[in-house]
Protein backbone atom coordinates (compact mmCIF):
# COMPACT_ATOMS: atom_id res chain seq x y z
CA UNK A 1 0.00 0.00 0.00
CA UNK A 2 1.35 3.20 -0.57
CA UNK A 3 0.72 6.39 1.76
CA UNK A 4 -0.08 10.29 0.74
CA UNK A 5 0.25 13.36 2.65
CA UNK A 6 -2.70 14.58 2.97
CA UNK A 7 -2.91 18.23 2.23
CA UNK A 8 -0.34 20.47 4.30
CA UNK A 9 -1.99 18.59 6.94
CA UNK A 10 -0.19 16.26 8.95
CA UNK A 11 -2.24 13.22 8.30
CA UNK A 12 -1.05 10.26 6.01
CA UNK A 13 -3.47 8.27 4.36
CA UNK A 14 -3.77 5.38 2.33
CA UNK A 15 -3.85 5.92 -1.28
CA UNK A 16 -6.91 3.20 -1.23
CA UNK A 17 -9.18 4.05 1.76
CA UNK A 18 -12.17 2.08 2.60
CA UNK A 19 -15.62 3.94 1.76
CA UNK A 20 -18.07 2.95 4.47
CA UNK A 21 -21.67 3.70 3.44
CA UNK A 22 -22.85 0.20 2.30
CA UNK A 23 -21.88 -1.29 5.70
CA UNK A 24 -24.45 1.06 7.21
CA UNK A 25 -27.17 -1.18 6.22
CA UNK A 26 -30.91 -0.59 4.67
CA UNK A 27 -31.55 2.71 6.15
CA UNK A 28 -34.89 4.71 4.88
CA UNK A 29 -36.14 8.47 4.66
CA UNK A 30 -39.64 7.23 4.43
CA UNK A 31 -39.92 5.12 1.03
CA UNK A 32 -36.51 6.17 -0.32
CA UNK A 33 -33.51 3.81 0.50
CA UNK A 34 -30.55 5.67 1.79
CA UNK A 35 -28.48 2.62 1.84
CA UNK A 36 -27.45 -0.29 -0.21
CA UNK A 37 -30.00 -3.03 0.91
CA UNK A 38 -29.22 -6.15 3.58
CA UNK A 39 -25.73 -6.22 5.15
CA UNK A 40 -24.12 -8.96 7.76
CA UNK A 41 -22.46 -7.10 10.29
CA UNK A 42 -20.41 -10.11 10.59
CA UNK A 43 -19.15 -9.92 6.98
CA UNK A 44 -19.00 -6.22 7.42
CA UNK A 45 -16.75 -6.42 10.28
CA UNK A 46 -14.21 -8.85 8.49
CA UNK A 47 -14.23 -6.86 5.64
CA UNK A 48 -13.00 -3.58 7.97
CA UNK A 49 -10.20 -5.69 9.40
CA UNK A 50 -8.79 -7.32 6.15
CA UNK A 51 -8.55 -3.90 4.68
CA UNK A 52 -6.82 -2.92 7.32
CA UNK A 53 -4.41 -6.11 7.27
CA UNK A 54 -4.14 -5.33 3.72
CA UNK A 55 -2.91 -1.45 4.75
CA UNK A 56 -5.54 0.50 4.54
CA UNK A 57 -5.45 3.44 7.33
CA UNK A 58 -8.45 5.25 6.04
CA UNK A 59 -11.94 4.88 6.46
CA UNK A 60 -14.74 7.79 5.60
CA UNK A 61 -18.13 7.44 6.99
CA UNK A 62 -20.86 9.77 8.35
CA UNK A 63 -23.79 9.70 10.76
CA UNK A 64 -25.92 9.48 7.98
CA UNK A 65 -24.66 6.28 6.58
CA UNK A 66 -27.23 3.68 8.50
CA UNK A 67 -28.58 6.77 10.51
CA UNK A 68 -25.47 5.90 12.92
CA UNK A 69 -24.50 1.93 12.16
CA UNK A 70 -21.84 2.71 9.81
CA UNK A 71 -19.65 4.25 12.21
CA UNK A 72 -20.86 1.93 15.40
CA UNK A 73 -19.52 -0.69 13.36
CA UNK A 74 -16.49 1.32 12.42
CA UNK A 75 -15.98 2.27 16.37
CA UNK A 76 -16.30 -1.53 17.40
CA UNK A 77 -13.56 -2.43 15.38
CA UNK A 78 -11.13 -0.16 15.11
CA UNK A 79 -11.02 2.36 18.07
CA UNK A 80 -7.98 0.71 19.49
CA UNK A 81 -5.75 1.34 15.99
CA UNK A 82 -3.94 4.56 16.73
CA UNK A 83 -2.55 4.28 13.04
CA UNK A 84 -6.13 4.76 11.62
CA UNK A 85 -7.41 8.24 9.95
CA UNK A 86 -11.34 8.43 10.80
CA UNK A 87 -13.18 10.86 8.58
CA UNK A 88 -16.78 11.26 9.06
CA UNK A 89 -19.67 14.36 7.97
CA UNK A 90 -22.65 16.09 9.43
CA UNK A 91 -25.68 17.86 8.05
CA UNK A 92 -28.30 15.23 6.60
CA UNK A 93 -31.38 14.52 8.59
CA UNK A 94 -34.75 13.49 8.09
CA UNK A 95 -37.68 15.10 9.78
CA UNK A 96 -40.79 13.00 11.45
CA UNK A 97 -42.36 12.92 7.98
CA UNK A 98 -39.47 10.62 6.72
CA UNK A 99 -38.23 13.60 4.18
CA UNK A 100 -34.23 14.44 4.39
CA UNK A 101 -33.66 17.71 4.92
CA UNK A 102 -29.85 19.41 5.79
CA UNK A 103 -29.07 21.01 8.85
CA UNK A 104 -26.09 22.72 9.63
CA UNK A 105 -27.05 24.90 12.26
CA UNK A 106 -23.96 24.88 15.28
CA UNK A 107 -26.37 23.44 17.55
CA UNK A 108 -26.64 20.63 15.24
CA UNK A 109 -23.04 20.57 14.36
CA UNK A 110 -22.01 20.45 17.71
CA UNK A 111 -24.42 17.69 19.04
CA UNK A 112 -24.19 15.56 15.70
CA UNK A 113 -19.70 15.67 16.35
CA UNK A 114 -21.14 14.32 20.00
CA UNK A 115 -22.69 11.94 18.63
CA UNK A 116 -20.25 10.56 16.23
CA UNK A 117 -17.67 10.45 18.74
CA UNK A 118 -19.44 8.51 20.78
CA UNK A 119 -19.77 5.66 18.24
CA UNK A 120 -16.42 5.77 16.78
CA UNK A 121 -15.04 5.79 20.44
CA UNK A 122 -12.36 8.28 19.60
CA UNK A 123 -12.02 11.28 21.31
CA UNK A 124 -10.93 13.21 17.39
CA UNK A 125 -12.43 12.74 14.47
CA UNK A 126 -9.38 13.39 11.71
CA UNK A 127 -11.21 14.89 9.21
CA UNK A 128 -15.24 16.33 9.71
CA UNK A 129 -16.89 17.27 6.77
CA UNK A 130 -20.21 19.18 5.95
CA UNK A 131 -22.47 16.88 4.08
CA UNK A 132 -22.78 18.28 0.54
CA UNK A 133 -23.44 22.54 2.18
CA UNK A 134 -24.01 25.02 0.06
CA UNK A 135 -22.43 28.27 -0.46
CA UNK A 136 -25.17 29.96 1.02
CA UNK A 137 -25.16 27.42 4.21
CA UNK A 138 -20.98 28.76 5.03
CA UNK A 139 -21.84 32.11 3.92
CA UNK A 140 -23.94 32.14 7.11
CA UNK A 141 -20.99 31.38 9.06
CA UNK A 142 -22.52 29.45 11.51
CA UNK A 143 -21.86 25.97 10.54
CA UNK A 144 -17.65 27.42 10.06
CA UNK A 145 -17.86 28.92 13.43
CA UNK A 146 -18.93 25.22 15.15
CA UNK A 147 -16.38 23.60 12.92
CA UNK A 148 -13.84 25.98 13.91
CA UNK A 149 -15.16 25.53 17.73
CA UNK A 150 -14.67 21.68 17.41
CA UNK A 151 -10.75 21.86 16.32
CA UNK A 152 -10.16 23.93 19.13
CA UNK A 153 -11.74 21.87 21.51
CA UNK A 154 -9.82 19.09 20.13
CA UNK A 155 -13.01 17.10 19.04
CA UNK A 156 -11.93 17.35 15.43
CA UNK A 157 -8.54 18.19 13.67
CA UNK A 158 -9.21 18.98 10.10
CA UNK A 159 -12.52 19.72 8.49
CA UNK A 160 -13.51 20.48 4.82
CA UNK A 161 -16.83 19.72 2.99
CA UNK A 162 -18.09 16.60 0.70
CA UNK A 163 -18.99 18.37 -2.52
CA UNK A 164 -21.90 18.04 -4.60
CA UNK A 165 -22.23 14.96 -6.96
CA UNK A 166 -22.65 17.18 -9.81
CA UNK A 167 -21.51 20.46 -9.83
CA UNK A 168 -18.86 20.73 -7.16
CA UNK A 169 -16.81 24.07 -8.02
CA UNK A 170 -18.93 26.67 -6.56
CA UNK A 171 -18.05 25.57 -2.59
CA UNK A 172 -14.77 24.63 -3.49
CA UNK A 173 -14.04 28.18 -5.23
CA UNK A 174 -15.52 29.77 -2.01
CA UNK A 175 -13.42 28.13 0.91
CA UNK A 176 -10.28 28.25 -1.82
CA UNK A 177 -10.94 31.50 -2.08
CA UNK A 178 -11.24 32.33 1.70
CA UNK A 179 -8.49 29.51 2.43
CA UNK A 180 -10.88 27.51 4.81
CA UNK A 181 -11.03 24.32 5.78
CA UNK A 182 -7.88 21.58 4.96
CA UNK A 183 -9.52 19.42 2.74
CA UNK A 184 -12.39 18.45 0.22
CA UNK A 185 -14.20 15.14 -1.08
CA UNK A 186 -15.71 14.98 -4.24
CA UNK A 187 -17.26 12.27 -6.95
CA UNK A 188 -14.16 11.27 -9.54
CA UNK A 189 -14.76 8.58 -11.58
CA UNK A 190 -14.50 7.70 -15.71
CA UNK A 191 -18.02 8.30 -15.87
CA UNK A 192 -17.80 12.02 -14.16
CA UNK A 193 -15.50 13.84 -14.39
CA UNK A 194 -16.99 17.15 -13.44
CA UNK A 195 -14.55 17.68 -10.55
CA UNK A 196 -11.26 17.43 -12.16
CA UNK A 197 -11.17 21.51 -12.22
CA UNK A 198 -11.52 21.29 -7.89
CA UNK A 199 -8.82 18.71 -8.27
CA UNK A 200 -6.22 20.98 -9.79
CA UNK A 201 -7.50 23.90 -7.98
CA UNK A 202 -6.74 22.08 -4.74
CA UNK A 203 -3.54 20.58 -5.67
CA UNK A 204 -2.20 24.12 -6.34
CA UNK A 205 -3.45 25.51 -2.58
CA UNK A 206 -2.45 22.37 -0.99
CA UNK A 207 -5.86 21.44 -0.08
CA UNK A 208 -6.52 17.18 0.68
CA UNK A 209 -8.89 15.64 -1.51
CA UNK A 210 -10.88 12.18 -1.33
CA UNK A 211 -12.14 11.21 -4.55
CA UNK A 212 -15.20 8.95 -4.01
CA UNK A 213 -17.77 6.71 -6.01
CA UNK A 214 -14.66 5.45 -8.40
CA UNK A 215 -16.98 2.79 -9.50
CA UNK A 216 -19.73 5.22 -10.10
CA UNK A 217 -22.42 2.61 -7.95
CA UNK A 218 -20.60 -0.46 -9.43
CA UNK A 219 -20.70 0.37 -12.86
CA UNK A 220 -17.22 0.28 -13.47
CA UNK A 221 -16.63 -3.06 -11.72
CA UNK A 222 -17.33 -4.56 -14.95
CA UNK A 223 -19.76 -6.80 -13.47
CA UNK A 224 -23.01 -5.63 -14.32
CA UNK A 225 -25.36 -6.54 -16.98
CA UNK A 226 -28.23 -5.25 -18.90
CA UNK A 227 -29.98 -7.81 -16.67
CA UNK A 228 -28.97 -6.70 -13.26
CA UNK A 229 -31.40 -5.43 -11.18
CA UNK A 230 -31.27 -3.93 -7.32
CA UNK A 231 -33.57 -4.51 -4.78
CA UNK A 232 -35.70 -1.87 -3.05
CA UNK A 233 -33.91 -1.69 -0.68
CA UNK A 234 -31.01 -0.36 -2.56
CA UNK A 235 -30.17 3.27 -3.42
CA UNK A 236 -28.95 2.24 -7.13
CA UNK A 237 -32.72 0.65 -7.69
CA UNK A 238 -33.55 4.45 -8.35
CA UNK A 239 -30.02 5.42 -9.51
CA UNK A 240 -29.79 3.20 -12.41
CA UNK A 241 -32.98 2.26 -13.92
CA UNK A 242 -33.12 -0.85 -16.63
CA UNK A 243 -33.09 2.30 -19.46
CA UNK A 244 -29.82 4.30 -17.89
CA UNK A 245 -27.79 1.08 -17.00
CA UNK A 246 -28.22 0.06 -20.24
CA UNK A 247 -26.53 2.95 -21.97
CA UNK A 248 -23.99 3.17 -19.64
CA UNK A 249 -22.84 -0.70 -20.44
CA UNK A 250 -22.86 0.20 -24.14
CA UNK A 251 -20.94 3.51 -23.49
CA UNK A 252 -18.53 1.62 -21.30
CA UNK A 253 -17.67 -0.89 -24.34
CA UNK A 254 -14.88 1.76 -25.64
CA UNK A 255 -13.98 1.44 -21.99
CA UNK A 256 -12.90 -2.14 -21.18
CA UNK A 257 -10.02 -2.76 -23.79
CA UNK A 258 -7.77 -0.61 -21.78
CA UNK A 259 -7.91 -2.51 -18.73
CA UNK A 260 -6.99 -6.05 -21.12
CA UNK A 261 -4.13 -4.15 -22.01
CA UNK A 262 -2.97 -3.47 -18.89
CA UNK A 263 -3.95 -6.72 -17.65
CA UNK A 264 -5.61 -5.77 -14.77
CA UNK A 265 -9.33 -5.68 -13.88
CA UNK A 266 -12.21 -3.35 -15.31
CA UNK A 267 -12.48 -2.20 -11.21
CA UNK A 268 -8.46 -2.00 -10.96
CA UNK A 269 -8.45 0.25 -14.41
CA UNK A 270 -10.90 2.42 -12.66
CA UNK A 271 -8.80 2.87 -9.11
CA UNK A 272 -6.00 3.66 -11.55
CA UNK A 273 -7.30 6.02 -13.68
CA UNK A 274 -8.32 8.28 -9.96
CA UNK A 275 -4.44 8.13 -8.87
CA UNK A 276 -3.10 9.39 -11.68
CA UNK A 277 -4.59 12.77 -11.03
CA UNK A 278 -2.15 14.69 -8.88
CA UNK A 279 -3.42 16.35 -6.04
CA UNK A 280 -6.22 13.15 -5.25
CA UNK A 281 -4.95 12.52 -1.66
CA UNK A 282 -7.33 8.92 -1.32
CA UNK A 283 -9.87 7.15 -3.49
CA UNK A 284 -12.60 5.53 -1.42
CA UNK A 285 -14.45 2.15 -3.09
CA UNK A 286 -17.54 1.40 -1.32
CA UNK A 287 -16.46 -1.76 0.74
CA UNK A 288 -18.63 -4.37 2.40
CA UNK A 289 -16.92 -7.77 2.15
CA UNK A 290 -13.25 -9.16 3.29
CA UNK A 291 -13.47 -10.19 -0.88
CA UNK A 292 -14.12 -6.85 -1.77
CA UNK A 293 -11.06 -5.16 0.22
CA UNK A 294 -8.85 -7.78 -1.40
CA UNK A 295 -10.01 -6.81 -4.76
CA UNK A 296 -9.58 -3.08 -4.23
CA UNK A 297 -6.06 -3.80 -2.81
CA UNK A 298 -4.63 -5.52 -5.44
CA UNK A 299 -2.80 -2.75 -7.05
CA UNK A 300 -3.05 0.06 -9.75
CA UNK A 301 -1.08 1.06 -12.88
CA UNK A 302 0.22 3.96 -14.30
CA UNK A 303 -1.18 4.20 -17.48
CA UNK A 304 -0.31 6.04 -20.65
CA UNK A 305 -0.76 9.74 -21.37
CA UNK A 306 -2.05 8.98 -24.03
CA UNK A 307 -4.87 6.62 -22.93
CA UNK A 308 -5.54 8.55 -19.94
CA UNK A 309 -6.48 11.26 -22.71
CA UNK A 310 -8.57 9.19 -24.43
CA UNK A 311 -10.88 8.46 -21.18
CA UNK A 312 -10.95 11.90 -21.07
CA UNK A 313 -12.22 12.47 -24.66
CA UNK A 314 -14.76 9.74 -23.78
CA UNK A 315 -16.00 11.78 -20.91
CA UNK A 316 -16.57 15.05 -23.16
CA UNK A 317 -17.93 13.44 -25.88
CA UNK A 318 -20.10 10.07 -24.45
CA UNK A 319 -19.99 10.02 -20.47
CA UNK A 320 -21.42 13.46 -19.43
CA UNK A 321 -24.44 13.35 -21.94
CA UNK A 322 -25.72 10.36 -19.87
CA UNK A 323 -25.08 12.39 -16.31
CA UNK A 324 -27.05 15.84 -17.31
Amino acid sequence: MNYRKFGETDLSVSEIGFGAWAIGGPAMAGDTPIGWGQVDDAISKKALLTARDRGINFFDTADFYGLGHSEELIGKELSNDPEVVLASKVGHRIDGNGNIYMDYSKKHILASCEGSLKRLRRETIDFYQLHTAKVADMENAECIEALEQLKTEGKIRHWGVSLNTFDPQPEAAYLLGKGLGQGFQLVLNILNQEALPVVANSARSAYGVIARMPFQFGLLTGKFTKATRFSEDDHRRFRLPPDLLGKYLDALDQVWPLAEKYGISPGQLALSFVLGFEGVSTVIPGIRTPEQAIQNTAGTVKSSGEDRAFLQSLYLSHFKALLF
